[in-house]
């Protein structure tokens, strides 16, 4: 289909944008080849580099061939004759004999006006310029995620009815749209493992415990091979102040208040639960016992601290947190995107 089409466009615009699409792909395979050592992208290279070589020539022999000189005009519009050599001796026959009438010439053909060839050239180059550009700007235009970096897997989408909770709570928001705004590309570089993606993500819309379903809870969860991230939303009535005193009363030095993306906010630590279960594989249940350390950052729900919070956190398998900075980049990259209309 491509071919065909191209066998519809006109010598001066096809060749020139052969040319171009040629030289441009034969450079870029040239470059990776060197780059990655590879040679059969070398092999490519050199395939598009004779191809487009081959069209340069084709192109330069129909130029030449247009400038070339042609049979020399009369005034009148006639072509002039080639000279005739005539032998010594003979008689010369161009000479008119006697009172023979001459003979007319046949009216010139009226020569049909050709398209200009350089503005189909360049008509060509700006087309396939155009055709790059769209190309360039397209995924900077579009909405993309934070980088590059691919996401091997995808939350898993729950059609589940919403408990009474949310109803109740308009601005309150899903599970399924914590785990979207977690589960972005940008994640693993926040967290200092680039190279790493994610192996599982999930989401919940679930209550908070010990309030018979009437506070809505929802929480996503994120896990690399290193970390852990667990972010969730509590919608009820303690402000991040009154938290920070509760930490204070209950003799918990290692919390830190501060403020993110222009709220109240507090960061704590805590240790997770381990438990071992026997699915039936031969191994033994055990206790609960305790699990790695693990570094949470609560955000209020507003810039008022009315009550309620978002609570970042993330642990790791080697039971050493990240630093705090990885938590509050985390917070303005996620945050922004599931705060209600109550933000």
């Amino acid at each position: 289909m491509l071919g065909f089409l191209l066998r519809l466009l006109p010598f001066w615009v096809r060749e020139p944008l052969l040319i171009v699409v040629g030289a441009v792909l034969g450079v870029r395979l040239m470059y990776l080849a060197f780059r990655d050592d590879e040679r059969v992208l070398a092999g490519l290279a050199v395939v598009f580099l004779v191809f487009t070589a081959v069209r340069v020539r084709r192109v330069v022999r129909a130029l030449r061939a247009r400038r070339g000189p042609g049979p020399a005009s009369r005034a009148d519009g006639t072509t002039a004759d080639p000279a005739v050599q005539v032998p010594a001796g003979a008689p010369d026959r161009t000479q008119p004999q006697g009172q023979a009438a001459p003979v007319a010439r046949p009216a010139p053909a009226v020569a049909e006006k050709e398209p200009n060839a350089w503005g189909q050239a360049v008509l060509a180059v700006a087309l396939f310029a155009a055709l790059g550009g769209a190309l360039w700007a397209g995924p900077r235009m579009l909405p993309s995620s934070d980088d590059g970096t691919s996401r091997a897997v995808s939350c898993p989408s729950a059609d589940e009815e919403l408990p009474k909770a949310y109803r109740e709570t308009p601005e309150a928001v899903t599970g399924d749209e914590l785990c979207e705004a977690l589960n972005r590309p940008g994640l693993a570089p926040l967290l200092g493992i680039p190279s790493e993606i994610a192996t599982a993500a999930s989401g919940s819309s679930g209550t908070a415990p010990l309030t018979d379903g009437k506070v809505a809870r929802p929480e996503a969860e994120v896990t690399f091979d290193t970390y852990t991230v667990n972010v969730s939303a509590t919608y009820n009535d303690l402000s991040i102040a009154q938290y920070v005193r509760l930490l204070e009363i209950g003799g918990e030095k290692d919390h830190e208040a501060l403020e993110v993306i222009g709220r109240p906010a507090v960061l704590s630590s805590d240790h997770t639960m381990k438990i071992t279960l026997d699915l039936g594989s031969g191994g033994s249940s055990g206790p609960v016992e305790q699990g790695p350390l693990a570094r949470t950052l609560s955000v209020a729900l507003d810039r008022k601290d009315r009550g309620g919070c978002f609570d970042i956190t993330v642990w790791s398998t080697s039971g050493v947190p990240p630093e705090d900075g990885v938590l509050i980049d985390i917070a303005e990259k996620v945050l922004p995107a599931v705060s209600g209309p109550a933000a």
